[in-house]
């Protein structure tokens, strides 16, 4: 199984990437957030054809073999927890890593706020519970009690000023989460407006 790839980005679309390494182009498929990443990489070494180096899922079924890419080792884990859910394919975990930050995930999964699961992400109630109940003893005891009203408050006001919910995660996204609902909607604001 391959477990990590290193090139250089021939090919980029909204799904996924063509990794070149070794004279042999990769298709590997990753979040939204792996590539704004990757993008801000790019802008930030000012350089088109940088390296690039990703964690590697391999998907094998019985017609397919899938490549699912990831910049750091503890996306590609919770991406392999996640997978191990019944009911949760690599497509449908890679959109649930793609909503926020592992970080804001493991709080939720941890104080079991489902509510937060099915409203960001647009999973079912169902799916949520499931996730909740797999994984919360996995994602260890320091996180209880950490609520994330504040977050889903701040989604919801940005929202009700005229952001889709995809342009607000992306915003909120890039704000501390220490902060209090009021100081995340004018940090949220100031990255929309930096647009």
């Amino acid at each position: 199984m391959i477990g990590s790839i290193r090139g250089k980005i021939v090919l980029k679309t909204e799904k996924f990437l063509i990794v070149e390494a070794g004279g042999v182009g990769y298709k590997i498929s990753v979040s939204p957030d792996t590539l704004s990443r990757l993008d801000a990489l790019r802008l930030h070494s000012g350089q088109n054809d940088t390296s690039v180096s990703f964690w590697i899922h391999t998907h094998v079924r019985e017609d397919t073999l899938d490549l699912y890419g990831f910049l750091n080792h503890p996306e590609l884990e919770f991406f392999e927890m996640l997978i191990g859910i019944s009911g949760i394919g690599p497509k449908s975990a890679l959109a649930i890593l793609g909503i926020t930050s592992i970080e804001t995930l493991r709080k939720a999964i941890g104080t079991g706020d489902t509510s937060y699961l099915t409203k960001i992400s647009g999973i079912g109630k169902k799916t949520a519970e499931k996730i909740v109940i797999e994984l919360r003893d996995k994602m260890g005891t320091e996180l209880g009690g950490t609520s994330l009203q504040g977050e889903l408050d701040s989604l919801e006001a940005l929202k009700s000023l005229g952001y889709s919910q995809s342009e607000a995660r992306e915003a909120l996204k890039k704000v501390s989460s220490e902060l209090d609902t009021n100081a995340k909607i004018k940090e949220a604001l100031k990255a929309l407006g930096g647009k």
